[in-house]
Formats: structure tokens, sequence, C-alpha cells
């Protein structure tokens, strides 16, 4: 999309991705970055563009030789054009509490359901490769729950999830934060994860897989990091005493979260369990790219499309998904 009149307001991506052809060269310079176009069943450069279909022909013998820009992409198999695609793409990114399948559906003109499955596809889009290696320097490590208030619950969700009236931690989710703080090389950056549980083996095992050996650890007193000084140097911080003390603090934990409460609380609202990682994804995303612009975000979640695939059915929890 390095071209002279390439979007970077939403108003100008409306008006651009809603000519097809420019949607075909975004997706080309994401798909083929040198320009020959392959076949993405053999990787054949022996194909031809059938203008009338808007596909490409591969010479080779083998099944399905037609195929459009969508195959081996997220957008695979789906009815709606590109140009309802992308720009939904635009808004996911550069929404800062993110929006709502609603919001969306009024905007693309589409069901409220079609536009669920299209954001659900889109977070795939968006979810860290972690190509970037472990993280290290200052890593602060967190975590939260992810969850209603009891009180406020359905009486029939209330009884399903087994919680009874005032504060309590059943129906909620734990899930954790590892963020590197900036350095001279950009802006820190976060990693997400559903935790399964809060104990010392599980919580550690996270930390050692994702921060490398020899970095400078920031957490709470919270007991299950205990016992990780030989291997990091282990910085805590006593939040009944204190939340920052010099340099020892996790308030950059403290401020993704925040973050991402006021996405569920005020946009998404209610986020069953099951589904919850996809929304880490979507604000990891959006805070590891909040330094770029809303040109730079799109391009760089446009790249995500790639050798991806979710369908209903996976969505749904009719057949195992890819990332649990």
């Amino acid at each position: 999309m390095a071209t002279e009149n390439a979007p970077q307001t939403l108003r100008e991506a409306i008006l651009f991705f809603a000519d097809y052809e420019n949607c075909k060269r975004a997706v080309m310079a994401i798909r083929w970055p040198d320009g020959i176009v392959r076949c993405p069943k053999c990787g054949s450069i022996e194909v031809t563009y059938l203008a009338n279909q808007r596909r490409w022909k591969c010479y080779e013998k083998h099944p399905r030789q037609q195929f459009s820009l969508k195959v081996g992409t997220i957008f695979e198999d789906s009815p709606l054009g590109l140009e309802k695609w992308l720009p939904a793409l635009w808004l996911l990114t550069n929404c800062k509490n993110g929006i709502s399948s609603y919001e969306l559906g009024r905007a693309l003109g589409v069901t409220q359901k079609t536009a669920w499955f299209m954001l659900s596809r889109l977070r795939l889009a968006l979810q860290d490769r972690q190509t970037g290696g472990k993280l290290g320097g200052e890593v602060e490590a967190d975590e939260t729950y992810i969850g209603g208030v009891a009180r406020n619950m359905h009486a029939s969700k209330r009884d399903r999830v087994s919680v009874k009236r005032g504060r309590c931690l059943a129906g909620k989710v734990a899930v954790m934060a590892l963020l590197q703080r900036h350095t001279q090389d950009g802006p820190s950056r976060v990693r997400t994860a559903v935790l399964n549980s809060l104990k010392r083996g599980h919580i550690q095992a996270h930390v050692r897989e994702h921060v490398r050996p020899g970095s400078v650890l920031h957490t709470d007193a919270f007991s299950s990091y205990t016992g990780l000084d030989a291997e990091y140097t282990h910085n805590v911080i006593d939040h009944a005493e204190c939340y920052v003390k010099g340099n020892v603090h996790t308030n950059g934990c403290e401020n993704f979260w925040s973050l991402l409460k006021r996405a569920i609380k005020g946009t998404y609202v209610s986020i069953e369990p099951f589904h919850l990682f996809r929304y880490l994804d979507e604000e990891g995303f959006r805070f590891n790219h909040r330094a770029g612009t809303d040109a730079s975000r799109f391009v760089a979640a446009l790249k995500g499309v790639l050798e991806r695939r979710l369908t209903y059915a996976a969505l749904t929890g009719s057949e195992l998904p890819e990332r649990c």
C-alpha cells in the first residue's frame, strides 16, 4: 500500500477500498511482495488472471486450479467482498476501545451475527506470532481476573457458574500479562495469556517460556512468583505497603489492564471465557502498535491474515479451534 493515494484516515479508507482494484492491490502487496503471483496449492508461477471472475488459474494439473485473493487467508470462503473486510479491519485496529458487532453490522450493512463472525476472524489476524523471540531487559509480570460481578448476573447464569451474591472469584477467568518496558529500540510491548491455574508451577512455566534468563523481573508479592531468583533478577513490590519503590512496580501492566477492562466493560459488555483470548489478542495488538499511525497499524494487521483460518464451527465449539 505504499502508494501516493494510500488512505491515512477512516474516511479515506472507506473511499479507497470501495474500489475493488484498490483492495486487490493492497492484498497482493501483502501476499506476493515481489509482484509474482503464485498458486497457493502448488506454488507454481504459471498462472493467468481471469478478470471477469476476479480469479487466477494455475496451469499445473491439480484440483482447484482456480483461486482468488481470499484463498489461504482468513477471508477464505467468505461471501463478503474485500470492500467490507478491509474497512472492518481498519476499524478494529484503530478504535481504541474496540468496536462491537452491532456497531460494525450497522456500519457495513450486515447482520450482527455476520459482524461477530467477521470480528472473530479478524482478531485471529491480530494474534501475536511471537516472532520477536523472548522478552528481555526489564519485564513486568502481573495477573488479574476478568468476569462479571455476581450481583449483576442473570439468575440463570449465576446458578450455572455457581456464584453466590457478593464478592467472589467463581465465574471469573485469570489472565496474565508480561510487559517488556520501553527501550531505545521502541516502546513497551506486552504478551498475554489466559491461565488455567494460578499455581506456582503454571505461572512460572509461563514466565520461563516468554522471558529470557538473566532479565530483570518485576512482580508483586504473589506467592506463585517465589523461586524465580535463580534465573532472574527478581524485584518484588508489596502492594500492601506501596505501589512504587524506585524503579520497582507493575504499573505498566496495570495500565494495560485498565485499557483492556475499559474495552470489555464499555464496548463488549459480556465475553464468554472460551472467547476471552481473542479479545486479549486484539487489545495486545493495539497496545503494541500504539506508537504507529492508523495506516501502519492496518498494514501490520493485514500481514496477519495470511495462512490463517477460522471456521464458524471452530468458533462456536463444534470443532477444535487453532488456539485454546
